[in-house]
């Protein structure tokens, strides 16, 4: 496989994960930080970091408004619940090293 094959293969995988958390707002960012260790913020984070390492000035805001396709606060608002304490529990188990 050329470069530019895979190179547009991986952009279309990240698209597809991008979109189905989109559609997936029943599963909170808290628990795919407890099962996998990132989240959506960090996924858009990265998305940040990379086009910055590129020149393309990027806010922390502008980051999670292009990976949530509107802005965080908005998504929260909408989308986001608050941790149950067991989710809580779960997070400084999971963590423990990172806190």
């Amino acid at each position: 496989m050329d470069a530019q094959t895979q190179l547009e293969l991986e952009a279309a995988a990240f698209r597809r994960l991008r979109d189905h958390l989109a559609d997936r707002t029943d599963v909170q960012n808290i628990d795919m930080m407890n099962l996998s260790g990132f989240c959506r913020n960090c996924l858009s984070r990265w998305y940040q970091e990379a086009a910055n390492e590129r020149g393309i000035e990027m806010s922390k805001d502008e980051g999670r408004e292009a990976f949530y396709g509107m802005p965080f606060n908005e998504w929260r608002a909408k989308h986001q619940r608050d941790a149950t304490d067991a989710q809580k529990a779960a997070f400084e188990v999971s963590h423990k090293d990172a806190i």
